[in-house]
C-alpha cells in the first residue's frame, strides 16, 4: 500500500484543500495500482489512462486556483461496465454487444460523477449483462477477490469490490437488484449503499426494470455518503425519479 493508497476521499478532498498533494499524483498512483494489481484480480475490464491523467491535469489547475468545480473535485472513480460514459466502451460483458461506439453519452450517474469533477479512471467488470452473483463473462473473463484469489469477488459489481478493496480508484459505482452491491460488499469486506429505488437516477432502464438501484461503493461509509449525496438528483430521461433532494449524509452521519 502506498501512502496514497491508503486514503480515502474525504482524506484526499481535504489534502488537495491544503495543496499538500496534487489530483495528478493520486491519479498517477491509482494508475500505478491498477497496472500492478488488475492482471491478477481483473476488477477493471478498460482503463482510460490518457483521459484520466488529462482531467486530473484540469482539476489540479482549479484547486491551485482555489476553484474546484464539486463536491469530488480529483478524486478517482470507476464505473460499472453497464452504464454509459463518454469516451469508455459500454460492454456488458458480452461478445454481443458491438465495440465501435461512439460512446458519446453519459448515463446521469456518469454525468453527475463527471460534473462533480471525479476523475473516471475506467469501467469495472461485471458478469454479462450483470444477471448474477460472481463476476465472469465470456468477454473480460474472471473477476477475482483480493483476499484470496481463488475465490470470487462476488456479483454483478465484483469488478467494483476488488478495486474499492485494493483501493484502484476511491469511489466506484456499483448496481443492485439481486444483490449485486451488496453481495460484492460482503465478498470484499468493503461499503455499500443500495438506496431506495427512485433516490440515483438510471437511464438507459435496466432490464431488471425497477429492481434495479445505483449506488456506491467503497472502502469507508463516508465516503459512500459523499458519493451518494453528489448522484441522488433528478434526471429528466429517468421518468421515475423522485423530487430533488439536499439531505447531507456527511452531517447526518457525523451527528
Amino acid at each position: 500500500m502506498s501512502e496514497i493508497g491508503q486514503l480515502t476521499a474525504v482524506q484526499l478532498l481535504q489534502r488537495f484543500r491544503d495543496k499538500s498533494l496534487s489530483p495528478v499524483e493520486v491519479t498517477e498512483d491509482a494508475l500505478l495500482r491498477i497496472e500492478r494489481y488488475n492482471p491478477v484480480v481483473n476488477a477493471y475490464c478498460h482503463v482510460d489512462r490518457q483521459g484520466a491523467l488529462r482531467a486530473a491535469r484540469a482539476s489540479e489547475q482549479r484547486w491551485f486556483k482555489g476553484e474546484p468545480c464539486g463536491a469530488l473535485d480529483g478524486v478517482p472513480a470507476s464505473i460499472k461496465d453497464l452504464t454509459l460514459t463518454v469516451g469508455m466502451p459500454t460492454r456488458k460483458g458480452s461478445r454481443t454487444t458491438c465495440a465501435e461506439g461512439p460512446w458519446d453519452i453519459d448515463a446521469p450517474f456518469s454525468g453527475f460523477m463527471r460534473k462533480a469533477g471525479a476523475v473516471l479512471l475506467g469501467k469495472t467488470t461485471t458478469p454479462e449483462f450483470g444477471w448474477k452473483g460472481v463476476t465472469d463473462n465470456p468477454l473480460y473473463g474472471i473477476t477475482r477477490n483480493p483476499w484470496d484469489t481463488r475465490t470470487t469477488a462476488g456479483g454483478s459489481s465484483g469488478g467494483a469490490g476488488a478495486a474499492a478493496a485494493l483501493n484502484l480508484g476511491v469511489l466506484h459505482q456499483g448496481s443492485d437488484a439481486g444483490g449485486s452491491i451488496r453481495i460484492p460488499c460482503a465478498f470484499t469486506g468493503t461499503f455499500g449503499i443500495k438506496p431506495t429505488f427512485g433516490y440515483v437516477p438510471q437511464w438507459p432502464a435496466s432490464s431488471m426494470t425497477i429492481l434495479s438501484h445505483l449506488g456506491p461503493m467503497t472502502r469507508t461509509v463516508e465516503d459512500s455518503l459523499l458519493m451518494l449525496q453528489t448522484v441522488a438528483h433528478p434526471d429528466a430521461r429517468d421518468g421515475l425519479i423522485g423530487a430533488p433532494r439536499s439531505t447531507p449524509w456527511l452531517s447526518a452521519a457525523a451527528d
